[in-house]
């Protein structure tokens, strides 16, 4: 594509395709009169909807939540369920229910359910797909000018920033042995995992949902050599409870100011359910779905302690695996072909075409020194990597329009969903949906709260789109 993509109407340029720029423009393709505005999804991959989570190919790879509690419209929890049934997405597969009759599709079905929603749009072209990724951004007026990776330009009046996590940042002792062919830096690199040998000794750094997902790949596909997965806590992602019921525990009526009150109320909230017979899965989810309200009472201090010292706990607790998955950990925890430890690294160094790692046990003095075949990073998303990882961002921020927020999870934003510039003040016409944004939301990772996050944006840039209309009319 060579031609420049100029419109004479409004554009909103969202850059990044994934769910949170594809719920975006959903939703202000349904609030926007036909004609209103041109909505421009700037995304590289061949359909919208899919990005990182849900482009996997993988079977072994599921939606981590149940199917009831996904919806691309908020209010209508059974609204990925209906569509499952009437499109007869999981017919062919024999896995998706678990035995509680809970539905966990394969992720890439919940990228076809957004796809296919949003596919009116795109064929009425109130919605727009750009096939590029964004190389730079230049002001251009009051608006911007977005140059493209195939060379063509689009100009824009407002961007949205929907962009995927940036990939597990290196760890600094791994370093040493970053050109070996056994370290695997992008766990979600399939053609690196299919190498790995069937007897392989293999090393995961990380314990969470992507370290899951890695071993429920290699199991797949054959591998039966033993898997340490290692991290400081060796905390393991919890699976999902068989059962569903109602959030327990008030979080909101009196918010608490600090990081070690918030802590003892919600030990104190399990205490008191476990008396009455519940588990503290009914409780996460209460802390879970009013996390922005607690978040937000927190003062910036104490953010950054709970991000310091209990993320690590919250999301093994948060970001719950399928309980195929858990299947799969369980099996081989009891062959002994899998074991969580709680440790350090020390060093790395390539020795006999293997990475040798040192490793510090947690608590302990002594050290172990053991040889991998293959080492596969999962430590979760660098988020404070966005501003060198990606490009749109990376000269976004070069303006001073944007700026990574003070807890270090993303951008920072105002209520508004407004991106704060460097100066301090929000950029009337750049806005932030999904993930990205939850340093300053709060919780803002589960499908739930990233779709009444892309609702809000839709809101807030069809308030915007009216007042500039508004002043256009009064200039002219």
């Amino acid at each position: 594509m060579s031609a420049s993509h100029m419109v004479s109407k409004p554009a909103v340029a969202i850059v990044g395709g994934g769910f949170s720029g594809a719920a975006t423009a959903f939703h202000l393709a349904r609030l926007l009169p036909t004609g209103t505005a041109d909505i421009v999804v700037v995304e590289p991959r061949e359909a919208l909807g899919y990005g990182l989570a849900y482009s996997t190919a993988d079977p072994s790879h599921r939606i981590n939540v149940r199917a009831s509690r996904m919806t691309l419209i908020s209010g209508e929890d059974g609204h990925f369920c209906n569509w499952l049934e009437q499109t007869g997405a999981i017919m062919d597969d024999m896995e998706a229910v678990a035995a509680s009759g809970a539905i966990y599709p394969q992720r890439r079905v919940f990228g076809r359910y957004v796809e296919s929603h949003l596919q009116p749009f795109l064929q009425s072209k109130a919605v727009r797909h750009v096939r590029a990724e964004v190389a730079s951004v230049e002001r251009s007026g009051e608006g911007y000018r977005l140059v493209l990776s195939d060379g063509a330009t689009l100009a824009a009046e407002a961007v949205v920033i929907a962009a995927t996590h940036p990939l597990p940042a290196l760890p600094a002792q791994l370093r040493s042995v970053a050109a070996v062919a056994g370290l695997v830096t992008n766990p979600y690199d399939l053609e690196r995992l299919q190498a790995i040998g069937r007897d392989d000794h293999v090393l995961i750094v990380g314990t969470g949902l992507t370290s899951a997902d890695v071993i429920a790949t290699l199991d797949r596909r054959g591998h039966r050599g033993r898997i340490v997965a290692l991290s400081r806590h060796g905390y393991r992602s919890r699976v999902q409870a068989a059962m569903q019921g109602d959030p327990v525990g008030d979080f909101t009526s009196r918010p608490s100011r600090s990081a070690t009150v918030l802590l003892r109320h919600i030990r104190a909230t399990i205490a008191a359910a476990t008396q009455q017979g519940e588990d503290w899965y009914p409780v996460l989810d209460a802390v879970r779905r009013q996390g922005q309200f607690i978040w937000q009472a927190l003062p910036l201090a104490e953010q950054r302690r709970v991000v310091r010292h209990l993320r690590a706990l919250w999301d093994v607790h948060r970001f719950r695996v399928a309980p195929q998955v858990a299947a799969v950990l369980d099996r081989r925890l009891a062959e002994g072909t899998l074991a969580y430890r709680a440790a350090s690294i020390v060093k790395a160094e390539e020795a006999d075409g293997r990475i040798r790692v040192t490793q510090r046990p947690r608590r302990q003095h002594n050290l172990i020194v053991e040889a991998f075949h293959s080492v596969i990073v999962t430590t979760g998303p660098a988020h404070a990597d966005i501003l060198r990882t990606n490009t749109a961002i990376a000269t976004l921020g070069h303006l001073g329009l944007v700026h990574l927020d003070p807890t270090g999870l993303g951008l920072e934003t105002d209520r508004q969903g407004r991106a704060v510039s460097a100066s301090g003040n929000p950029t009337d016409n750049i806005f932030v949906s999904g993930p990205l944004a939850r340093g300053s939301v709060g919780e803002l990772m589960g499908i739930p709260e990233v779709t009444a996050h892309a609702e809000s944006i839709a809101v807030e840039i069809h308030q915007w789109l009216g007042y500039q209309t508004a002043l256009r009319r009064k200039a002219s």
